[in-house]
């Protein structure tokens, strides 16, 4: 079963362009900006994590503890997965939506009429698309991401497009 996640990737100008460049230097260049990227992401983790379990309603402290950094070319973190958190041991990825974005009404075997408008008895009211944690983080931090990013990619394809290592 594959794992169910919510993955952010931060936008970063011109990111295109220099993967490109990447793929024509050795397989070295390609390890040095996956560890370069994964050292940004591990920046950004903790601040990701302390902001989900403090706006990510009830389940956020559970919820929390799945965050952890994705190594790939460009920095990225994660939240959720198949792993059984509080006392019902209901999967990650199962709370992560109404965490995150809010819900309407409880969805399942439990959903009765009674409990529909009822805001006890939910996270939070939904209000559109916008995300309540986790997201703000990332938005946040962009432009030191990119700015780190870059500078780690610049000096990647200085140092091994010239031959070197």
């Amino acid at each position: 079963m594959a794992k169910r996640a919510l993955v952010v990737t931060v936008r970063i100008e011109g990111v295109r362009e220099i993967l490109r460049a990447l793929t024509q230097l050795p397989k070295d260049a390609q390890t040095e900006i996956r560890d370069r990227s994964a050292k940004i992401a591990a920046k950004l983790a903790p601040k990701a994590s302390a902001d989900v379990a403090a706006h990510g309603g009830r389940q956020g402290p559970n919820l929390a503890t799945t965050v952890k950094v994705v190594r790939d070319r460009v920095p990225a973190i994660q939240v959720g997965g198949s792993r059984r958190l509080g006392r019902h041991r209901a999967p990650a990825y199962g709370i992560l939506f109404g965490s995150i974005f809010g819900m309407s009404r409880r969805s399942g075997w439990y959903a009765s009429p009674r409990y529909g408008m009822s805001p006890g008895r939910q996270y939070r009211p939904h209000r559109g698309t916008n995300a309540y944690a986790f997201f703000p983080v990332a938005d946040r931090e962009a432009t030191t991401i990119s700015r780190e990013w870059n500078a780690a990619a610049d000096e990647i394809v200085r140092k091994f497009g010239q031959g070197g290592a």
